[in-house]
């Protein structure tokens, strides 16, 4: 989702709301500054923002930041933002996709940072996808979604959500849904609510894995096929034999039927260091 102007008209807005890129904007101004205090961002601190919109959160985070880089695809936001922004003197506007800008480039006069990001439904695992998997300085994460997406980043074993982003979520971070946000404080008002997300960053990942990589080549392995069991899902993704698979399940302590989207990160983890030593 994008921001806009709160008081802003058919007559008065200076920009069209755009279907393409997802935009619906919030209209509360206080709104702006109960995200950014949940966000729990200081002072001292450094934040890039993704999706500026008109700079509503962008003028809150100035306020409250050392130094804010806010990042805003659509061209003809540009000149009303540096209008907007003329005053915030520790903003840095950069004008592309995020999913196409070099990111370690764009935020290279940070050591860390968080993120703020209100963003387009349809971008979400994507770009959720692409920070988890970075190697960025981020210290939190903290994001605008459709609620369904919410509940997805903060699912546990055996629920509907539970899958890849909640693995990588949580493995790296302590995901938290902390505000619900009803369609209604959207202009359009989107057909969904949505929620907003912290994620604040692990001092060390919630599991310990002899390797990273295979750790998250057997989760991914347990939700290829979500109706099979691990042990056949373990047969398709490392072409092991039956007897192969199911001895590595049972030797973390696991039923030969067990289901991926029952497993635990600590199971992923412990099938991760068994397999390890025989691939």
């Amino acid at each position: 989702m994008r921001e806009g102007n709160r008081k802003g008209n058919k007559k008065s807005q200076p920009f069209h709301h755009k279907h393409s890129l997802g935009q619906n904007f919030i209209t509360d101004d206080a709104l702006f500054e109960q995200l950014v205090t949940l966000s729990g961002v200081a002072q001292d601190d450094n934040v890039l923002e993704i999706g500026a919109g008109a700079g509503g959160m962008t003028k809150v985070l100035s306020k409250r930041c050392g130094k804010v880089i806010s990042v805003e695809v659509d061209g003809t936001l540009i000149p009303i933002l540096r209008v907007a922004l003329h005053h915030c003197e520790n903003v840095e506007l950069v004008h592309g996709d995020v999913m196409r800008l070099n990111l370690k480039q764009v935020t290279a006069s940070f050591n860390q940072f968080h993120i703020v990001a209100n963003i387009p439904y349809y971008l979400t695992t994507d770009l959720m996808n692409m920070l988890l998997t970075s190697a960025l300085p981020i210290e939190s994460i903290n994001v605008m979604v459709q609620a369904e997406a919410a509940q997805r980043m903060v699912a546990k074993p055996g629920e509907e959500g539970w899958g890849m982003l909640a693995v990588r979520a949580q493995y790296h971070y302590r995901p938290q849904i902390v505000l619900d946000v009803p369609s209604c404080m959207f202009t359009p008002p989107p057909k969904v609510d949505s929620a907003f997300v912290t994620m604040q960053k692990r001092e060390q990942p919630a599991v310990e894995v002899q390797n990273e990589n295979m750790f998250f080549k057997v989760a991914k392995a347990a939700f290829a096929m979500r109706r099979k069991t691990m042990a056949n899902n373990l047969i398709a993704s490392f072409r092991v034999s039956r007897e192969q698979a199911e001895m590595w399940l049972f030797n973390c302590g696991l039923e030969k039927n067990v289901r991926g989207e029952t497993m635990s990160l600590q199971d992923f983890a412990n099938l991760a260091n068994c397999a390890a030593e025989y691939v």
